[in-house]
C-alpha cells in the first residue's frame, strides 16, 4: 500500500532535522580539517565527486556537497576554480540539501567570483552572477558580496518573474485536450517544466503524483509541460503511473516565455493567478507542500 502524504511529509521534516544536525557537525569537521584540505585537493578529484554526486544517497547528499565546496575553496585562485564552484550550484539545488548546504555552495561561489571576476558578455552578466541571483532569490542564501552584474543578474530575474506573472498559454495533452493556464483561475496550479531525459525531473515526479492525488479535490492543478516529441513522451508517461496533465510545449515556446533556462523548474501560482512560489530545480515532497502553502492550499489536510 502506498504511504499517504500525511505520513510521508512528518517523514520527510523528521530527516530534514536529522540532514541538518549532520550538516552542522559536518560543517565542524570539515572546519577542523580546513588546513589539511588545502594541497589535497585537486581539480581532477572535485571534478570526479561532482559527477558521482547524483549518485550519492539523498542523506549523506548535503555533507558530501558541502565538503566538495570547501575542497574548491581550497584551490588556487583561477577559471577552473570558479568553473567547478558554479558547477556545484547547479547540482546543490537538485532536493532539499538544507540551508547551511547551500549556503556553503553559495559562499565557495562568491570566493570564486571575487578572485576572478568576469565580464559581461552580450550585455549580460555572466552565468556564475546568474547562478549567485537565483541562490539568493529562489533558496534565500545571503552575501554581503556586492558587484554591479550580481546587482544587473537579479534585476534580470525579477523581469522575468513579472514576464511570467503575464503569460497564459494553452497546450494540448497527450489526449488532445486543450488546457489553458487563465482558464484555471479559482485553483491552485502548478506549471512543471520537465524532460523524460533529465534525471532531477523524472525523480521528483512521484513525489507531485503524490501531492496531485491527495489535494485535487481542494483544487489542485498540476500541469507537466515537455517540449519534447509526441511519442517520446507518450512512451515514457505510459511506462509510469503518473496522473496529472502533460502538456506538449511544441518548439518549446511556452518555455521560453517562462524564461525556463534548466529543467526541472516549478510555478506555482494562487487561485486568483498570482505567482506566488518558483523553483529552480528539483524538489521533494515536503518543499512542494511547502510551495502550495503560499498559495493558500490547507497542506494539513
Amino acid at each position: 500500500m502506498k504511504p499517504s502524504i500525511t505520513t510521508i511529509v512528518p517523514m520527510r521534516m523528521r530527516e530534514l532535522a536529522v540532514t541538518n544536525l549532520r550538516c552542522a557537525l559536518a560543517v565542524a569537521m570539515v572546519l577542523l580539517v580546513a588546513p589539511a584540505v588545502r594541497g589535497q585537493a585537486t581539480e581532477f578529484s572535485i571534478r570526479k565527486q561532482l559527477a558521482g554526486l547524483r549518485a550519492v544517497p539523498d542523506a549523506q547528499r548535503p555533507v558530501t556537497t558541502m565538503r566538495i565546496a570547501m575542497e574548491i575553496r581550497s584551490l588556487p585562485a583561477g577559471i577552473s576554480k570558479l568553473k567547478l564552484a558554479d558547477l556545484l550550484t547547479h547540482l546543490s539545488t537538485e532536493g532539499d540539501p538544507g540551508h547551511q548546504t547551500l549556503q556553503a555552495v553559495a559562499d565557495t561561489l562568491v570566493q570564486a567570483l571575487k578572485e576572478s571576476p568576469l565580464s559581461e558578455k552580450n550585455d549580460v552578466p555572466a552565468m556564475p552572477y546568474s547562478d549567485l541571483a537565483k541562490l539568493q532569490r529562489y533558496e534565500g542564501v545571503t552575501t554581503d558580496f556586492t558587484d554591479p552584474l550580481l546587482t544587473k543578474a537579479r534585476e534580470i530575474l525579477a523581469v522575468n518573474d513579472a514576464d511570467v506573472q503575464k503569460a497564459d498559454f494553452t497546450l494540448t495533452d497527450l489526449k488532445g485536450k486543450k488546457v489553458t493556464l487563465s482558464a484555471l483561475k479559482g485553483k491552485i496550479v502548478v506549471v512543471n517544466f520537465w524532460a523524460t531525459w533529465c534525471p532531477p525531473c523524472r525523480k521528483e515526479m512521484g513525489d507531485l503524483d503524490l501531492i496531485y492525488a491527495h489535494y485535487q479535490s481542494q483544487g489542485l492543478v498540476v500541469l507537466s509541460i515537455s517540449n519534447e516529441n509526441p511519442f517520446t513522451v507518450g512512451s515514457y508517461i505510459s511506462g509510469t503511473n503518473y496522473h496529472p496533465p502533460v502538456l506538449l510545449d511544441d518548439g518549446g515556446k511556452v518555455g521560453k516565455e517562462f524564461h525556463v533556462d534548466g529543467l526541472p523548474r516549478t510555478f506555482v501560482f494562487d487561485r486568483d493567478g498570482k505567482l506566488v512560489a518558483e523553483s529552480i530545480d528539483m524538489r521533494t515532497q515536503r518543499q512542494f507542500v511547502e510551495m502550495l502553502a503560499k498559495a493558500g492550499l490547507q497542506t494539513g489536510k
